[in-house]
C-alpha cells in the first residue's frame, strides 16, 4: 500500500498547544500491527510546542532548518537536519525552531491505550531563550 504525500490535508497546529505558526503534514495513522503514527511538522521561527508528554515516546527526525528541545530539566539543546531525538514514554519535553530559522522533523509518535499525547502549559519565552544574566554592574549585582 502506497500512501501519495499530500493525501491527506496538512492543519495549523492548534492555538492551544503551540506557539507560532506551525504546520501537521500527516504521513499516516497508527494501526494495530504498527502503533505509531507519522508526520512532518514544520515550524516557523520562534514557533515551538507546548510542554508535553507521549505515553509511548516519539522519535523526532530533522529534515530541514535549525531547531531547539528541551527535556524537564535539562538546558535547552539546538538542532540540525539529520539530527535524531528520542523523547521517551512519560518524560516532559518541548520541540520547535530556532529564533532565525524554520525547522521541520519527521515525527514518528506510539500511542498506548488509544493516547499519543498528553499536553501541558505552554513553554515560555523564558523557556525557549534562556540567556544567562549579564556581567555584574557598576554596583555589584547582575544587569537584568
Amino acid at each position: 500500500m502506497i500512501t501519495r504525500y499530500g493525501s491527506q490535508p496538512s492543519t495549523p497546529g492548534p492555538a492551544e498547544n503551540f506557539t507560532g505558526e506551525v504546520r501537521v503534514q500527516p504521513l499516516f495513522a497508527p494501526e494495530e500491527t504498527a502503533p505509531y503514527s507519522g508526520a512532518y511538522v514544520t515550524f516557523q521561527p520562534g514557533a515551538r510546542s507546548a510542554w508535553h508528554t507521549h505515553p509511548a515516546g516519539q522519535r523526532l527526525i530533522v529534515t530541514e532548518g535549525a531547531g531547539r528541545t528541551q527535556q524537564e530539566g535539562g538546558p535547552v539543546e539546538e538542532l540540525r537536519p539529520g539530527d535524531v531525538v528520542w523523547c521517551p514514554p512519560g518524560v516532559r519535553h518541548w520541540h520547535g525552531a530556532g529564533p532565525a530559522s524554520p525547522m521541520t522533523h519527521l515525527a514518528l509518535t506510539g500511542v498506548r491505550d488509544g493516547r499519543a499525547v498528553e499536553w501541558l502549559e505552554k513553554v515560555t519565552d523564558e523557556e525557549y531563550d534562556p540567556r544567562p544574566a549579564g556581567p555584574p554592574g557598576p554596583g555589584g549585582t547582575a544587569d537584568a
